[in-house]
């Protein structure tokens, strides 16, 4: 049987340092790359972003812009993996992996709607839920207010520490820094309002694409992990309902498994957007939030297991 630090186990050795790194250190409050990387986003598209009511120069600008921002990353990376071997490889991607992920960040940020929500304090409930969601949060009830944190627990579940772990057993440090900068730009151009509706198109396609696997494993891990039943039904029957093709399955299989009712009328600064509803029966609550979070938690631990097994399992059939 080959030895625990042979090559084979070392994709679990990164995932499992990067998961360790995030529980320690939890997101960097200063020089993140990942604002850095958004605030050079923001001056390209300032730059470029100049008649967005031109369908096609917006459209080639934007994937102009894209490019210029994701390719550059890609190349760096994958230099790296060439240049870089043994102790500092691995020291690499992990860090890489830490950067990406946001598994820690995640629920610090759910338990700061919850409690406060727990104690009564249904505005500061709403103050901490706006940094985390685009709706009007002062229109917001307290089961609004729930309903919006649960909905952002189980959504970034996938995109900050499923889908970071996907792309980096796919792809290894390039595939993990290609999808976490392609997600962000997505969260930041990909609007469907005038401005964005066609410079961001390229972005929210290709992410589209590089999440359309793991939110369907991100699915499957809510399904396995909560109500079983209830929560294959309400994938099965209410994810094709929901505008997006990837937070569709992640969001009905979420609500199924938390048996808990999500979506439905939701109040934007453009008005209330009438929602499909998702889930179980049982009203959103600080206890929902929670318990979101600890599914997205008891994910991890089970990816995990998976991929110690799978790499264990390489590594033996390698050694006959």
């Amino acid at each position: 049987m080959a030895p625990f630090f042979s090559p084979f186990f070392a994709p679990f050795l990164v995932c499992l340092l990067g998961l360790t790194l995030d529980r320690l250190l939890g997101e960097p409050r200063r020089l993140h790359p990942l604002a850095g990387f958004g605030t050079l986003a923001s001056v390209l598209e300032r730059l470029l972003n100049n008649a967005p009511q031109n369908a096609w120069r917006s459209l080639i600008l934007g994937t102009l812009a894209l490019c210029s921002l994701v390719l550059p990353l890609l190349f760096l990376t994958i230099w790296l993996s060439a240049v870089l071997s043994g102790f500092w490889l691995l020291l690499a991607q992990a860090t890489a992996l830490y950067f990406a992920l946001s598994l820690r960040g995640l629920a610090e940020h759910g338990l700061a709607v919850a409690q406060p929500l727990q104690r009564g304090e249904l505005n500061v409930a709403r103050e901490q839920v706006s940094r985390i969601v685009s709706r009007r949060a002062s229109a917001l009830d307290e089961q609004g207010v729930a309903a919006a944190a649960t909905e952002s627990m189980l959504e970034n579940g996938a995109d900050a520490v499923f889908s970071s772990l996907f792309w980096f057993l796919v792809g290894g440090m390039p595939g993990v820094i290609v999808h976490r900068a392609v997600n962000t730009l997505d969260a930041m151009w990909g609007y469907r309002n005038p401005q964005f509706l066609y410079f961001g198109r390229a972005a929210a396609r290709l992410d589209d694409v590089m999440g359309w696997v793991p939110a369907r494993l991100t699915a499957l891990t809510y399904t396995l992990l909560g109500n079983r039943k209830l929560a294959w039904r309400c994938w099965r029957q209410q994810a094709s309902q929901w505008d997006s093709p990837n937070a569709g399955p992640v969001m009905a299989a979420g609500a199924g498994a938390l048996n808990v009712q999500l979506g439905g009328p939701s109040p934007y600064p453009q008005g209330v957007k009438q929602r499909p509803q998702l889930g179980g029966i049982n009203p959103a609550s600080a206890v929902t939030i929670q318990a979101a979070i600890a599914l997205v938690r008891r994910g991890t631990w089970l990816w995990l297991a998976v991929i110690f097994a799978i790499t264990g399992l390489v590594a033996v059939v390698a050694g006959l």
